[in-house]
């Protein structure tokens, strides 16, 4: 059993990663601003108040935990994306500051600058509305700030070019820096299916200090 503390545990992310890890037996701190979001009942829950940009409240939420997962992203909407690159900044404070005890990280992380099998990025298609553009950008500076982290044990997934909520089939395909797409070109993965990979990820570690990405 894993000590996890999740933040961002009321979106539709990280809602997923909250039930998946509670059925698996593992016990979970979800950190929210608002606790009353959280509507989960278990007895390996405990809701406590919290902010992802302050990295006080990131080292009191992550002290005595066994990893650290962030699935706050920019999905809420526009200018929602102002906030990925600080967050990932005051988790890492945080989380140096508790030194050797510091737990693991792992990150939700965008999609936007996976290479595509024709050598582009993600990011780089025609027609894609700007906050969507914007998002996928600030994932991208999050990940080139983690890739400069050397002292905290970090990790970033990566989904699909498509994630949606859906059918939790517990099977899925991984790779590194390139878009896993089916024979089809499609590149496609449910919330549930997401949430079991990072979840895996807790139970066997294979990405420390690396980015991955998963597609069905």
């Amino acid at each position: 059993m894993a000590k996890i503390a999740l933040f961002g545990a009321s979106g539709t992310i990280g809602s997923r990663v909250l039930r998946e890890a509670l059925n698996r037996g593992h016990q979970v701190t979800a950190v929210v601003r608002d606790p009353r979001k959280i509507t989960e009942q278990h007895p390996n829950l405990t809701v406590m108040t919290g902010d992802v940009l302050e990295s006080a409240s990131v080292a009191s939420a992550a002290k005595n935990q066994d990893v650290v997962v962030s699935a706050v992203g920019g999905g809420d909407g526009p200018g929602h994306q102002a906030t990925i690159r600080p967050a990932a900044e005051a988790l890492v404070e945080g989380l140096r500051s508790l030194g050797a005890d510091a737990p693991r990280l792992i990150a939700v992380n965008g999609a936007g600058s996976l290479r595509t099998p024709d050598g582009t990025q993600v990011w780089d298609a025609e027609g894609l509305p700007e906050f969507v553009l914007q998002i996928m950008r600030a994932h991208g500076d999050a990940l080139d700030f983690y890739r400069t982290v050397g002292d905290v044990r970090w990790t970033c997934l990566s989904p699909a070019a498509q994630i949606e909520p859906g059918e939790r089939t517990g099977t899925y395909r991984t790779a590194l820096d390139n878009l896993v797409v089916d024979a089809d070109g499609k590149s496609w993965i449910s919330a549930e299916d997401y949430a079991v990979a990072l979840v895996d990820e807790i139970e066997d570690p294979k990405h420390v200090g690396e980015r991955f990405t998963v597609g069905g």
